[in-house]
């Protein structure tokens, strides 16, 4: 049997852990939102890149269907946020995914728009029929989809369903676009709302990274009313023991791991489940291919595992960036609170007190800007900054250090 087989862990993007630890509170959360008659709540997801938004956005599939909603959804690309148009034709291929299955039973139909008897000569509510029917609709983009997306719950309404749930990774993507007179991410909202105020019972589940509820609120400032934020935030110790352990022990490897060596992967990781299973996965193998491994051997192990997940996830990124932003997130590395949130005014007291050129608060300001932009930093709405990546001022630091040694 292949070492392969041995080692459950699996650090692949959106990839589901052989143990999802945590996460209860979430999943209960989106159950009792899966309760609503009428639906007043949708759901944000939000967190850091690695958190496991992916996973759990999957994981929220089967209790949907088991509680009799249709549960459709795909990642939001940036190309589908170019127009509106797009948009709309996203969500009616993911749609027509269930409508489809639909029959057609009568050809005789009230007009809707002038496509009404094209329409009822399908057998059912395909994409090429609801794309007709949209084509056809008189008004703006939204009322186009509004009418098509209205018409399709009529149809399926009697199927014995609660409603449909539309499920969107990778949301932060949506964006409006005011100089091309294209408001996709508004046209979203809009749709929702107006569809929930009649009672359709189509729920708007969002994925993204924490720049996505900023976004909803500032193009539609009644979306802070119209979701519930859930943020993913990192594993306490004992669920992270939980990720480690309890894999191993289910799929009987034959690898076992001392309470010291856990507590090393779990240290390493921060909490975050892409990091977790990252260094597990190494680990193990490791394990598998050595006949005994005192703390030592595994401390050097436990280095080279974190040099490749530097330049697996942080490198890229790093290298895009230039050497004075590089110097500028030097000294973020370098605050206390690093890893939770900064301010401005922290950023320019400290670079006075440290060798080399200090940071202007007009400076810093524009290039925390930029780095935003880069998907390196992101600000939250009370004003204050985080950065994008888990752990990644630990990876700065590691730099530094490196840069230090290197000097003459």
């Amino acid at each position: 049997m292949s070492s392969g087989s041995f080692n459950p862990f699996r650090p692949g993007a959106g990839h589901r852990p052989p143990y999802l630890a945590g996460r209860r509170r979430e999943v209960d959360e989106f159950a009792r939102l899966l309760g609503q008659e009428v639906i007043l709540e949708n759901v944000v997801l939000t967190g850091l890149r690695g958190v496991g938004k992916t996973v759990l956005l999957d994981t929220f599939k089967p209790p949907a269907i088991e509680r009799g909603w249709w549960f459709v959804g795909a990642d939001l690309s940036e190309s589908t946020s170019i127009s509106e148009d797009r948009l709309a034709l996203r969500l009616l291929t993911d749609v027509a995914g269930v409508a489809s299955s639909i029959p057609l039973a009568s050809r005789k139909t009230t007009r809707i728009g002038f496509a009404g008897d094209e329409i009822q000569s399908r057998p059912c509510l395909d994409f090429d029929a609801l794309v007709g029917l949209y084509r056809q609709t008189p008004g703006l983009a939204s009322d186009k989809l509004r009418t098509v997306l209205d018409f399709v719950w009529q149809k399926m309404k009697g199927q014995g369903k609660r409603g449909i749930v539309f499920a969107y990774d990778e949301a932060q993507n949506l964006s409006d676009h005011a100089a091309k007179d294209e408001y996709p991410l508004a046209l979203l909202l809009d749709v929702f709302q107006s569809l929930q105020k009649q009672d359709v019972p189509f729920m708007l589940v969002l994925s993204g990274l924490p720049t996505l509820f900023p976004k909803l609120v500032e193009s539609r400032t009644f979306a802070e009313r119209m979701f519930h934020v859930l943020f993913l935030d990192r594993l306490t110790d004992r669920e992270c023991r939980e990720a480690v352990v309890r894999p191993l022990r289910d799929r009987r490897s034959p690898v076992a791991m001392s309470d010291w060596l856990v507590a090393a992967i779990v240290r390493e990781s921060g909490g975050y489940p892409y990091f977790l299973q990252f260094i597990a996965r190494e680990i193990v193998d490791i394990l598998l291919q050595v006949d005994k491994a005192d703390k030592k051997t595994f401390a050097l192990a436990m280095e080279s595992v974190v040099h490749k997940l530097d330049t697996d996830f942080f490198a890229g990124r790093w290298a895009r960036t230039t050497d004075r932003q590089q110097e500028l997130l030097s000294v973020i590395a370098r605050l206390p609170d690093c890893e939770n949130e900064f301010t401005v005014q922290q950023i320019v007291e400290l670079s006075q007190r440290l060798p080399g050129k200090p940071f202007r608060t007009s400076r810093v300001s524009q290039m925390l800007s930029t780095l935003c932009d880069a998907g390196l930093v992101y600000r939250n709405r009370h004003g204050k900054y985080s950065f994008a990546l888990p752990l990644l001022g630990r990876f700065i630091t590691r730099q530094q250090n490196q840069a230090d040694r290197e000097e003459p």
